[in-house]
């Protein structure tokens, strides 16, 4: 079992201790984590700091060849890195698990390098001339999740260097390890301290949020840690990218076939079993059509196979923490108390790991944590609706606004009625499928700012007016 580092500099780092970190599919220790203390914190922010003051002169071709070079780095290790991620994070390798991940990182760096924020004119005249400049804005600190570690990483580190800046980067202490490889690939293709690690408790993440020589924190987690996020940041005025939770609706319009939107309907909800920010969590469904869409869903739902995701057949694994496992279970729980009809799963069994059954529930109302809140993980909702002005109404009852969905055979309709969706993204036939040329940021209570694209990479940029 090798031993990982912090990588500060260019160099690991020991750091002041050590801790397990588990394989969701057996309950076992799978690796250690390095522990970082406020110094090896300090060190970090020092050596982006010293990094930056020769990276961000660097002119824009060479930054964008250095990130080519980053995706090929990536690219060749692609398969050490799928590997490390299915044993921290539970993922199956094949189906859209670690190598999609991993393919999706090479893909995200490879389209960020493609970006660019050349100065803007505002006016050229008699009175002069005024242009708008993006200028880097110093250390970047990003804080990842445990759900996407290796693509939720690039998406916060390739803009960050793309712009010109550096990074401190802290991932989840649930999945730091592909986190801490993936920092050591772009140190062989980065000057030293372009990009830095360190691994620790939760704890850590609050002195980064705090910390005065960090300029920009950009973090991917839950609306609840959002706020602490924002609050500590304060402080020091930092500018902040959240990306917070979601409760994302969709709406099945009563000309659907049933049949042909069950596979896109199921991925929707249960990509990464069910674990990620903008993944289907509502699911409303006509009157006309409630029956036949639940029985297709289910039958479709019952023929993905569900385990370790070291083995080559499973296409879904885990849940990748014993507590989340255990939201996910009482949120169950809670829906079939209420009255919720069990369509599929709902018996976790007794085998190791955090395995938790694929779960459909039908007939279920607001007023049950299934519906109400974000539950997480590979548990669904399906709730009856008589009209559409009805099915908008319990779409946007939510605090969360990151994405939601429209399904229907007339693509007219359909816009009509994701238009009045009060979230950040809103997709037709089809939900959670982000490309890395959209901007994609949530509303509400899930988030502020957007990732990808133009605006996504502005965000890691201040700006400079220039009157000539």
């Amino acid at each position: 079992m090798r031993t990982f580092s912090l990588f500060i500099g260019g160099h690991p780092v020991d750091g002041i201790g050590r801790r397990d970190v588990i394989n969701p599919a057996t309950g076992g220790s799978m690796g250690t984590m390095p522990v970082a203390s406020a110094a090896d914190l300090d060190r970090a922010v020092e050596a982006a700091a010293a990094a930056f003051r020769g990276w961000s002169t660097r002119s824009d071709t060479e930054r964008a060849q250095a990130l080519r070079a980053c995706a090929r780095a990536i690219e060749a290790h692609s398969e050490e890195l799928a590997q490390l991620l299915t044993l921290e994070q539970g993922k199956p390798l094949n189906g859209l698990g670690s190598r999609f991940e991993i393919g999706g990182a090479v893909a995200w760096t490879d389209a960020t390098a493609q970006l660019s924020l050349p100065p803007e004119l505002v006016e050229d005249g008699p009175q002069g001339r005024v242009e708008i400049h993006r200028k880097p804005i110093g250390v970047v600190g990003a804080i990842t999740p445990w759900n996407w570690p290796v693509m939720i990483a690039c998406w916060h580190i390739m803009p960050a260097i793309r712009a010109g800046n550096t990074v401190v980067i802290k991932p989840s202490p649930l999945t730091p390890l592909s986190t801490i490889r993936l920092v050591e690939i772009l140190g062989g293709v980065l000057p030293p301290g372009v990009v830095n690690v360190i691994t620790g408790e939760d704890a850590l993440g609050a002195l980064m949020s705090a910390h005065g020589g960090i300029g920009k924190i950009t973090f991917t987690g839950s609306t609840q840690t959002g706020r602490r996020v924002m609050a500590s940041a304060a402080e020091t005025l930092k500018r902040l990218t959240l990306e917070l939770g979601g409760n994302d609706a969709g709406i099945v319009l009563p000309d659907c076939d049933p049949k042909k939107i069950a596979e896109g309907l199921f991925w929707g909800g249960f990509i990464n079993s069910g674990q990620t920010c903008a993944a289907l969590k509502r699911l409303y469904v006509h009157d006309s059509i409630y029956d036949p869409v639940c029985a297709e869903l289910a039958a479709f739902a019952a023929g993905i196979p569900v385990g370790n995701g070291l083995e080559e057949g499973s296409i879904l694994g885990p849940v990748q923490n014993a507590r989340q496992r255990d939201i996910v279970a009482s949120c169950v729980e809670d829906a079939v108390a209420k009255g919720g009809r069990l369509l599929l799963g709902g018996r976790p069994g007794n085998g190791p790991g955090y395995f938790y059954p694929t779960t459909l529930v039908a007939d279920v109302e607001r007023g049950c944590s299934l519906v109400d809140r974000e539950q997480f993980g590979p548990a669904l909702p399906i709730i009856r609706y008589s009209s559409t002005e009805e099915a908008i109404a319990f779409a946007n009852d939510s605090q969360m606004g990151l994405g939601g969905s429209v399904w229907s055979s007339d693509i007219n309709r359909a816009k009509e009625v994701a238009s009045q969706f009060e979230t950040g993204s809103v997709w037709i036939n089809r939900h959670g499928a982000i490309q890395p040329n959209a901007p994609f940021g949530g509303v509400k209570q899930s988030g502020i700012g957007v990732e990808f694209g133009q605006e996504g990479l502005k965000e890691f940029t201040t700006i400079q007016t220039m009157f000539c």
